[in-house]
């Protein structure tokens, strides 16, 4: 039996508190800030308490984007060009990455080994080397500036392979042999007996590569020229980088704490089955 000692728990309570506060004081800090005027929030010290023009300011941006900088786009065409290349890249990765585990997990055929290893070796390969050739693909197949330039070289994902294959080796080949006497074919045991058993792993997937691809940045900063193509990282480094004009950062931090939302959404809503599917993989 393990003794508990009070000591020890407070110890443990008042790390984990100071540890969220140093996480979300920040986040705080600039929620304030995008409730502010231009001038408030750029005043030192800047004021913890909240502002009067929270609806103003998130409403031009939305709507019309930072009225200091003429070239941004309005925040919600940015929102809503990163969701769409975040929930296209997280599908795809699943998709395709399941499928291809599947594959040379359950299907015989020569160099499904040797295969496998080829996609695994591509981790390897730093990030510098595969974007010029990759970019030089996208152009020549006339992709720039499009949602499928933004999402289609970066579906292909030997991380969530990987994870797929070694999940797949645990489960017993009792249950692939029951399938065929009761005379299920592949795709009839993958959608009855696979799927089912992989969902958890396939949610904590889908929390990790939806993130991956908000969190895009060097990429769509190659493809996207159009200033409608912009995803939300981008458009934060445009109003940053105003040129001439003075940063209104009252605007930057607004746009931040809308950036924001979505994965922490996503995290929030499925944290349940996020949890649970790491912990099934460890098993």
């Amino acid at each position: 039996m393990i003794e508990r000692r009070p000591i020890l728990d407070m110890i443990s309570h008042l790390v984990l508190l100071l540890g969220v506060v140093i996480i979300a004081f920040p986040l705080y800090v600039a929620f304030v800030a995008s409730t502010q005027t231009a001038q408030e929030a750029a005043q030192a010290p800047l004021s913890l308490m909240p502002g009067s023009h929270f609806i103003q300011n998130y409403g031009a941006l939305l709507t019309q984007g930072a009225s200091g900088n003429v070239s941004a786009p309005p925040v919600a065409r940015m929102l809503w060009v990163s969701l769409v290349s975040a929930l296209a890249i997280a599908i795809g990765k699943i998709s395709i990455s399941m499928l291809s585990a599947f594959a040379m997990v359950y299907f015989r055929f020569p160099g499904r080994s040797l295969f496998f290893w080829m996609i695994f070796m591509t981790l390897m390969l730093p990030v510098e080397v595969r974007i010029t050739p990759t970019y030089q693909v996208v152009s020549d197949f006339h992709m720039l500036n499009s949602y499928a330039g933004l999402t289609i070289p970066l579906i292909a994902s030997a991380t969530a392979t990987f994870l797929f294959r070694q999940f797949f080796l645990t489960v017993p080949d009792e249950l692939a042999e029951a399938a065929r006497i009761d005379g299920a074919g592949p795709l009839r045991f993958f959608k009855d007996v696979i799927w089912p058993l992989s969902r958890t792993n396939v949610i904590a997937l889908f929390v990790i590569m939806f993130i991956y691809g908000w969190n895009q940045y060097l990429w769509p900063l190659m493809i996207a020229t159009n200033q409608d193509m912009y995803p939300i990282g981008i458009g934060i480094k445009t109003l940053i980088a105003g040129g001439d004009s003075a940063v209104e950062w009252n605007m930057v931090m607004a746009t931040l704490v809308l950036a924001m939302l979505p994965p922490g959404l996503v995290v929030v809503v499925m944290q349940k089955w996020f949890v649970k599917g790491l912990v099934d993989s460890e098993k």
